[in-house]
């Protein structure tokens, strides 16, 4: 896994995964990185190299590995995000990478899992929910999970059994034309607002109640495929080619 500065673009580091202090072949999936510059990574390998990796960002040097336990497939993880204030990694694995979607929090001091969900074992229906993305709240109570109906759902991180309590009032009209290719929708959290992208559009929740407050959207480049938020600005990138958004992020409204 490979490293380059953004002005020059020349290789700095290249990231490996050392076992009994041999270097060995993996693929890397999900990426986060933490206060600290520390790098995390999904790897799975040929033998035993299925976990998260952390390496230092400044040498490239592995710092920890966090072995895949039984049924806990960390190696196919589609998300990973730090939490500050926890001192964790919510890792997400997630529909349809796998059937059963499982979210966790990972505490390296002690490599244990100190919370965890899944929906393995809930009783199938013509209605079924999968879980298409997941994100921690920022007050990292909660955590923000999307499905394919668009519905907004949220697991509360101070209880371990708790089920998804889904939100009725964050569902919205499909917009989606007959025959328009779709994306799956994302998820993101800024300046206390949660943003989903669904379709053409990105919608734009506030509150405690999680009011829907306002919606980005334009009239071409068809669906959105991913997004991101830095500072004052929003960026979206349609799967249409050459179309790339740029939106001034909204403020959040006095409610």
């Amino acid at each position: 896994m490979p490293a380059s500065p953004a002005a020059s673009g020349a290789l700095r580091h290249r990231f490996r995964v050392q076992h009994d202090r041999q270097a060995k072949s993996f693929t890397a999936g999900a990426l986060a990185f933490d206060r600290d510059s520390r790098i995390f990574a999904s790897c799975k390998g040929r033998l035993n190299e299925y976990g998260i990796g952390v390496w230092d960002s400044a040498t490239g040097e592995q710092a920890d590995f966090f072995y895949e336990p039984p049924g806990c497939a960390l190696g196919d993880a589609d998300r990973l995000q730090w939490l500050d204030a926890t001192n964790a990694l919510m890792v997400a694995t997630l529909f349809p990478k796998t059937d059963n979607c499982s979210i966790g929090l990972l505490d390296f001091r002690d490599k244990s899992v100190a919370w965890s969900w899944s929906d393995a074992g809930t009783a199938a229906s013509l209605e079924e929910k999968r879980v298409l993305h997941a994100i921690a709240m920022e007050d990292e109570r909660s955590v923000c999970v999307i499905n394919q109906y668009d519905d907004l759902g949220f697991l509360d991180l101070r209880n371990n059994a708790g089920a998804v309590r889904w939100s009725s009032r964050s569902k919205l009209m499909n917009r989606k034309a007959p025959g328009e290719e779709s994306c799956y929708p994302k998820l993101a959290t800024h300046g206390g607002q949660l943003f989903s992208s669904m379709n053409d559009s990105i919608s734009v929740f506030s509150g405690p109640e999680h009011v829907l407050t306002s919606t980005l959207r334009r009239s071409y480049g068809g669906a959105i495929c991913d997004f991101s938020i830095g500072g004052d600005r929003l960026f979206a990138l349609h799967n249409e080619e050459n179309v790339f958004d740029v939106w001034e992020t909204p403020p959040p409204p006095i409610i």
